[in-house]
């Protein structure tokens, strides 16, 4: 039976290597972005399309509803910021949670239907570490990040025993064009903290019944202490921080 995997966010970072990973595994490919040229190395079915734009958001979604082969969504279109929430530009915070949240409903609704119809099925929520946390930089990004968190708890409870799964990946510093984009400065982080995007999405795909993946054993653990911490030290710990 044919195996359909929809990636948005493929031109680059952790979505080329999903789908490159997919493609290896099989799957058929329905790749999404904002730029053509990039999509074209990537063989299967491409969508130009900003997913920080409703409409655009719609047209791929009423196409995905009509499609009864949809095997895998990764929800992995995103970008991150730097700086104040007040200070920096207002539209690349709307359109963050734009492209983080409103995108990821609409999609996520438009292929849901069918996999529970077929009993079968899963879906990828690309977040981050940064979802446990919350940074006086970053508001917008951990804020959504935090979403895309709680969404998929929502949906992996509603999905109990409907042979359809739902992963929220949330990985750490990942060498890929994210960060550059961003202009954060690598060499401030120390070289352990940085992942491999293919060890990422490899993690993501073999784990595909789990809820919760976070890649290495060392934000493993950051994860499980931080979000045991009372909320009045986790605040003060990153006050310190700056």
């Amino acid at each position: 039976m044919k195996r359909v995997a929809v990636v948005t966010g493929a031109s680059a970072g952790l979505g080329a290597v999903f789908a490159r990973q997919l493609r290896e595994q099989g799957y058929e490919l329905i790749v999404v972005a904002r730029r053509s040229d990039r999509l074209e190395a990537i063989a299967g079915e491409r969508w130009v399309a900003d997913l920080s734009v409703e409409a655009e958001v719609e047209r791929l979604a009423v196409h995905l509803e009509s499609r009864d082969d949809i095997a895998l969504l990764v929800n992995n279109a995103g970008f991150g910021t730097q700086g104040r929430f007040a200070e920096t530009a207002l539209d690349a915070q709307m359109v963050m949670h734009r492209l983080h949240v409103l995108a990821t409903v609409r999609l996520t609704r438009a292929v849901l239907p069918g996999m529970i119809r077929r009993g079968a099925g899963a879906i990828v929520n690309v977040s981050s570490v940064a979802g446990f946390a919350r940074s006086a930089n970053n508001v917008s990004y951990c804020a959504t990040k935090a979403w895309m968190n709680a969404f998929s708890e929502g949906l992996w409870l509603e999905l109990q025993g409907t042979g359809v799964t739902v992963q929220a990946l949330c990985p750490g510093f990942t060498y890929t064009e994210f960060h550059d984009v961003m202009g954060v400065d690598r060499a401030k982080h120390p070289r352990w903290m940085w992942l491999d995007a293919g060890f990422v999405v490899r993690e993501s795909l073999r784990n595909l019944h789990k809820l919760y993946v976070v890649p290495d054993w060392k934000y493993q653990f950051f994860v499980a202490l931080w979000t045991k911490l009372p909320a009045w030290l986790r605040l003060r710990a990153q006050l310190r921080r700056g």
